[in-house]
């Protein structure tokens, strides 16, 4: 430190080590290929899957050929500007899917028919009024009309065709709007509903016949990639769980939050639990779709939901398992260790019979002789299991009522400071130290934090009660597990039984071993 008159300089010289504020920092640069990283970013979704680029093409040439009447003389000389409506339509009812489309053709052909009927019908009542009554006869019936379709679309039995009353309410509109300033209003009506049809029927054919991409087949691809999803992520789950030996644990709120990285496996699992909107949507539009491939003509759609429905509920015991590895109380590792076999056989069984079913889907054969034979065998392993945790909560519960009475025994004598921590450490007692933080929920507190003096014999009350609480705990953290992977096993029976009727209402080839 300097002085000088009336001013007074400090010099800190900080060492490489030192710890700097965040707002010391020097700010970063920017990045300077931002726009590069998001062609990079979209390149890959484009590479992710082909159907994206097939319907995007498909999309143009369907735009292309309705726009293309606007260019020949002959068609445009019979419908001039109303040609517009057909490319309006094109854009409005073309979707990803064949059955998607079908639904919103459906809706736009129902909806486009009726606006038509009603305003042929109000028309035809404008023509026998008198001239200055038409504005009148024309914004009550709009008014009618937007009351009438935005109140029963409202009714649930009629929200599937929510698009159809839209549809109503936006083609009467422009139908009755652009005829009042038309002489021919009939003529005039016609043609735009004519231009509708046009668009309609080629943007039905265009999805239908080029590169088409069914729904069927989507969900049953992503019905197979489920199964698969909840195989991979149990097995990840149970070997990580066996091989953690508690030293790893993460702060209890940081594992709640939503932006926490969880595995590719866990990733894919967690995406089962939101695909409930996702699933029926592709239900209901397989329904709509024509035979195609290996899916006949009534096909049952609706059991897919059914069987998603119940995988769901076993991925839902996947993410509590998975949410046992993030709690902070962990059971001993030897808990884990005596019970290894038994729990590993389990989960393996498990994921064997998860793929099997997977498989059998894939190939579309019922094979129930196999599955049954391997669901039994995930029963006895699960049998095994319970055996194992009873014997061993038994052998455990011995264990630990010797321990805490000979550490009752060695708190009864006047004992210093020292001394009494080198027992609790070869009793292992001890996990860790006191941090800045403070110990853990699981961790006793040292036993230099006392205030205690040389001499002065030490209260064993407090240690006793603590570890009698530390080891009740890490043996409920043990048994939530296994009650939790029991639970997971119990769901394979339902989940059996929702594919062995999906195989029999699909009529899956039978492939049992006589």
């Amino acid at each position: 430190m300097h002085s000088d008159k009336g001013s007074v300089r400090i010099d800190v010289i900080l060492s490489p080590s030192a710890v700097v504020p965040d707002f010391i920092h020097k700010p970063r640069k920017k990045e300077h290929f931002v726009i590069s990283t998001y062609f990079r970013d979209f390149w890959e979704f484009v590479k992710g899957d082909k159907h994206r680029v097939a319907f995007s093409l498909k999309t143009g040439l369907a735009v292309m050929i309705v726009s293309l009447l606007l260019l020949i003389s002959q068609p445009y000389e019979v419908f001039s500007a109303n040609i517009i409506y057909a490319v309006l339509t094109v854009i409005v009812m073309f979707e990803y899917t064949v059955g998607a489309t079908l639904i919103r053709g459906f809706n736009r052909a129902s909806g486009s028919l009726l606006a038509g009927i009603c305003a042929l019908t109000v028309i035809q009542i404008i023509l026998v009024t008198s001239h200055a009554a038409e504005p009148y006869i024309i914004g009550v019936s709009i008014f009618l009309i937007a009351v009438v379709t935005s109140l029963v679309k409202l009714w649930p039995p009629l929200v599937p065709y929510e698009h159809c009353f839209r549809v109503i309410l936006f083609t009467y509109c422009l139908l009755i709007d652009s005829a009042y300033r038309n002489t021919n209003l009939v003529f005039s009506a016609l043609s735009r509903l004519y231009c509708i049809g046009i668009g309609a029927v080629v943007g039905v054919l265009v999805n239908v016949l080029v590169f088409p991409i069914w729904a069927g087949e989507q969900l049953h691809r992503e019905l197979i990639a489920s199964f698969h999803a909840v195989a991979d992520s149990l097995q990840g789950c149970v070997k990580k769980y066996l091989n953690s030996d508690g030293s790893e644990n993460i702060v209890f709120s940081q594992s709640m939050t939503d932006d926490f990285p969880y595995e590719p496996s866990f990733q894919n699992c967690r995406a089962i639990l939101d695909s409930s909107a996702r699933i029926d949507f592709l239900a209901n539009s397989a329904k709509w779709e024509p035979p195609h491939g290996r899916f006949q003509l009534s096909y049952p759609w609706s059991q897919y939901v059914k069987v998603v429905s119940i995988l769901r509920h076993c991925a839902y015991e996947v993410m509590a398992l998975n949410g046992c590895l993030k709690s902070e109380i962990q059971a001993m590792y030897c808990m884990k260790l005596v019970a290894e076999p038994e729990i590993h056989e389990a989960a393996r069984r498990a994921t064997e019979l998860l793929r099997q079913l997977a498989n059998d889907l894939s190939s579309m054969k019922h094979n129930p002789g196999e599955t049954i034979i391997l669901l039994k065998s995930v029963h006895y392993s699960m049998y095994q299991l319970q055996e194992s945790v009873e014997f061993n909560s038994i052998l455990f519960a011995t264990l630990r009522n010797n321990f805490l009475g000979n550490l009752t025994d060695c708190y009864n004598t006047p004992k210093t400071d020292a001394y009494t921590n080198d027992i609790l450490k070869s009793e292992e007692i001890i996990e860790s130290p006191r941090g800045e933080e403070g110990p853990q929920l699981h961790q006793l507190p040292s036993i230099e934090d006392q205030e205690t003096e040389a001499g002065v014999k030490i209260d064993s009350h407090e240690i006793f009660r603590r570890a009698k609480y530390l080891g009740s705990m890490e043996a409920l953290s043990f048994s939530t597990f296994v009650s939790l992977l029991i639970k997971f096993v119990s769901r394979l029976d339902h989940l059996v039984d929702s594919v062995d009727e999906l195989s029999k209402l699909a009529k899956f080839k039978d492939n049992s071993i006589v």
